[in-house]
């Protein structure tokens, strides 16, 4: 077999189909609505399994819902949010007619209704409401308290109602939430259902009977055991809306799932370029950098990481990549003694990897990997025929 070049994407489209499987299982109710967080993995294989499973899709900029749109999603099935719309992405999608738009301020439901004006169309709003929530997740992935950039702060509602209500284009679709992201600890989403039910107490006692609650995603998977949790626990997430969420008649429950759908069926294959001894510490320079996977540099993300060419004693290594910028390292891990050529794997890549890639140092870019593909299976022949 021809020598892939790396460092390059792997995604696993059985776990893909296996984990959308319990997920629709585990929704059941005909009620729950998913859309999937584009901006986790924009392939467009994945994407095509989101289509084929029923989800419609979650969009934070107007490039994202033009092309949701080109891979054929419905624009009904598309939810825009985002902090920062600018006047063409509303344009894009107030005369697209998407489901929804979650405007995230005031000042943003003036211009979304100057647009709708200009368009001489309607546009159906849900109002992002930032509840103050502490996600119990890494403080960069937090989006619900107010230390956050997102959302209407709850106890101003009524302001914004007052505001819609100005506007005859705008259309009061429902409430949006959402927390923050890797969310394992899934208590906060009890907490959020709680927060939900007291302001839809006080809407239908003012009259109001939104239509809609979205109330985001987060859901988080096991970075530290991804082969003991491949799948994450849609179960329990589920259960929980379903047990405290109050949801009144014909009522309709959104959700934006991301990560837990995707983030452990990719992999970033990766070949070791020197193995470097210091008085401190030994290095395993790798062809992967912060160019290829930024979490790690920018969350201080830790991902399992596997030599799949050796089978020799362990020994520490501090796993760098090649890019000229200390924070390009993905930590001290305990690997099979390790040598130049060794191929290594890094695990839980799916979601917030290739995504996030950049061409820094001009480090050009790799075509990813896919399962069905005939050179996935040569590629994993070879290698399990040398190991």
């Amino acid at each position: 077999m021809q020598k892939i070049q790396t460092p390059f994407y792997y995604y696993d489209l059985d776990l893909l189909d296996q984990t959308l499987s319990k997920m629709v299982r585990a929704r059941g109710d005909s009620s729950f609505h998913v859309h999937y967080a584009l901006k986790a993995n924009a392939e467009a294989k994945i994407l095509a399994k989101m289509k084929a499973t029923g989800l419609g899709v979650d969009c934070v900029s107007g490039g994202e819902v033009r092309y949701a749109l080109e891979q054929g999603f419905g624009a009904d099935q598309i939810v825009y949010a985002g902090v920062g719309k600018t006047d063409w992405e509303l344009e894009l999608a107030i005369s697209s007619e998407v489901h929804g738009i979650n405007c995230e301020s005031i000042e943003e439901l003036v211009v979304i209704a100057e647009v709708a004006n200009k368009l001489q169309k309607s546009a159906n709003v849900y109002l992002r409401l930032n509840p103050n929530i502490d996600a119990k997740t890494h403080p960069n992935i937090t989006t619900g308290t107010l230390r956050n950039k997102f959302g209407i702060p709850a106890n101003e509602l009524w302001l914004a109602l007052e505001e819609l209500a100005k506007y005859p284009c705008l259309v009061f679709a429902g409430l949006h939430f959402h927390i923050g992201s890797q969310i394992e600890d899934l208590s906060p989403f009890v907490r959020l259902c709680t927060e939900v039910n007291v302001l839809q107490k006080a809407l239908r006692d003012k009259g109001y009977n939104p239509a809609n609650v979205n109330v985001g995603g987060g859901l988080g998977i096991d970075y530290k055991k991804p082969d003991a949790n491949p799948i994450a626990d849609f179960d329990t997430y589920f259960e929980n809306y379903r047990r405290y969420l109050n949801i009144y008649d014909n009522q309709q429950v959104h959700f934006e799932l991301g990560r837990s759908l995707v983030g452990q069926v990719g992999y970033l294959f990766s070949e070791v370029l020197y193995i470097k001894k210091t008085k401190e510490l030994d290095f395993a320079i790798i062809d992967a950098g912060m160019s290829e996977l930024m979490r790690p540099a920018l969350y201080g993300a830790r991902h399992v990481i596997q030599n799949v060419s050796s089978v020799l004693p362990d020994h520490e290594y501090e796993v760098v990549g090649p890019i000229c910028e200390s924070t390009d390292t993905f930590g001290k891990h305990v690997l099979p003694t390790t040598q130049r050529g060794d191929l290594l794997q890094i695990r839980s890549v799916g979601a917030y990897g290739s995504v996030l890639s950049t061409q820094y140092n001009m480090r050009g870019e790799n075509q990813p990997m896919f399962s069905d593909e005939e050179n996935a299976q040569q590629f994993f022949s070879a290698l399990h025929a040398e190991v």
